[in-house]
């Protein structure tokens, strides 16, 4: 590819192969693992697709020159290559009069590869918060603990827990491959008293729970809120519930996934907490959340 122009052949290629909702989505959720990437499976389960169908929306990214593959013992590995898509669309912004330039830290890795785990890295404590522990609260831990890859220990609570999580929340995570055995509904005062696990970030996810005063946790954590619409409100068939619940689902996967790739060590304090405050904000997210008022 000329990167020094235009052609209408390369720019349609890759809008044609990214004209797709689960192929953008997909390309989106790679790259915020770049220079790193994720096994087809990891990319099915978080975009809740079927493995079937992720395998053919990849083989057309990877065809356009958007997604570079490597097996690696059972998995294929796919990797987001920046040479394909950044040239076409900087080249674009630019007959339009806009100025765009390449971040210093963006890197595409020689192959596509699993992040490495760090010599002696910080494992950061995670509470989501929603008051009734059932839904959105327990769906993010789940998916944060699978992602944090042992960077991140995840855990929920509520204000006003009911007895369990809702069985929607875990027939949909158990189809997701996940293990629903330690999923329970609990009260947020046990993460509060004395032996409590210290926090680095608390997250409410509803906006009733970011509008409550929270005890005083362990930790001086940071607080954000990321607050979807409660999928258990939705009435309708039972088609129309569960489709609410994979919403609901995607969307914390994608928070989640932005979240693990945050450079916690690179952040100041400052700069950590707004960046996990934008988070927040991305789909899917409550008029309450966009208003700023949990802040």
């Amino acid at each position: 590819m000329d990167e020094t122009k235009l052609t209408a052949e390369d720019a349609t290629r890759i809008f044609d192969a990214l004209s797709q909702g689960t192929r953008f989505e997909t390309y989106r959720l790679l790259l915020r693992y770049v220079p790193y990437g994720l096994p087809a499976g990891d990319i099915a389960r978080l975009l809740a697709v079927p493995h079937n169908t992720m395998s053919t929306h990849l083989a057309v990214l990877e065809r356009a020159g958007l997604v570079t593959a490597r097996r690696e013992g059972r998995s294929v590995l796919y990797a987001v290559d920046l040479a394909a898509a950044g040239p076409v669309l900087g080249r674009l912004m630019a007959e339009m009069g806009f100025s765009v330039s390449r971040p210093r830290d963006a890197r595409t890795a020689a192959f596509p590869q699993l992040r490495p785990a760090a010599a002696e890295a910080r494992i950061y404590n995670v509470l989501l918060l929603c008051s009734a522990n059932s839904a959105r609260s327990v769906i993010a831990e789940a998916v944060l603990n699978r992602e944090g890859r042992g960077r991140f220990r995840a855990y929920s609570a509520g204000s006003r827990p009911k007895r369990a999580p809702h069985p929607m929340v875990l027939d949909l995570l158990r189809s997701l491959g996940y293990d629903t055995e330690h999923l329970a509904s609990k009260s947020w005062d046990g993460f509060a008293g004395p032996g409590a696990p210290e926090m680095d970030f608390v997250i409410t996810t509803c906006d009733a729970a970011a509008g409550e005063i929270c005890p005083a946790f362990p930790g001086h954590p940071l607080q954000a809120h990321w607050g979807l619409p409660d999928p258990i409100l939705v009435k309708g068939t039972e088609a129309e519930q569960k489709a609410a619940f994979l919403a609901t689902y995607r969307r914390l996967a994608g928070r989640v996934s932005a979240f693990v790739n945050l450079p916690f060590e690179q952040l100041d304090l400052a700069s950590l907490k707004a960046r996990v405050a934008e988070i927040g904000l991305m789909e899917g997210a409550t008029e309450f959340t966009l208003s700023g008022c949990a802040a």
